[in-house]
């Protein structure tokens, strides 16, 4: 790439960015209650969104072969527990992560 392009490509992403950030704020203003379907959207799109990159994170498992699923059966129990606990999304997230890793590397 190009000096020009480099410039031209991380401009273009800056004002995407920017968008995403601010259109929110200039469609639903303050003057105006959010509509529902929105409010529905803001309580339901963050818990489907966890469960779908479980998902996505498990399709490859094999319980069949290998280690048998047992580094990610373990790291979720981890992750399940440490949430239930402390209720701390980024501890848990974080901890469940480097359990895995850990498990992997060194045990399986």
């Amino acid at each position: 790439m190009t000096l020009a392009q480099q410039l031209i490509t991380i401009g273009l992403c800056a004002a995407a960015t920017m968008l995403t950030r601010f259109l929110p704020f200039l469609v639903f203003s303050a003057k105006r209650p959010t509509p529902k379907y929105i409010q529905y959207l803001g309580h339901a799109l963050p818990g489907a969104i966890f469960a779908m990159l479980v998902v996505y994170c498990l399709k490859d498992v094999s319980i069949l072969s290998g280690s048998h699923g047992l580094p990610e059966l373990i790291a979720i129990a981890v992750t399940i527990a440490l949430h239930l606990w402390k209720k701390q999304l980024l501890l848990s997230v974080a901890a469940g992560t480097i359990c895995y890793m850990l498990l992997v590397q060194m045990v399986f």
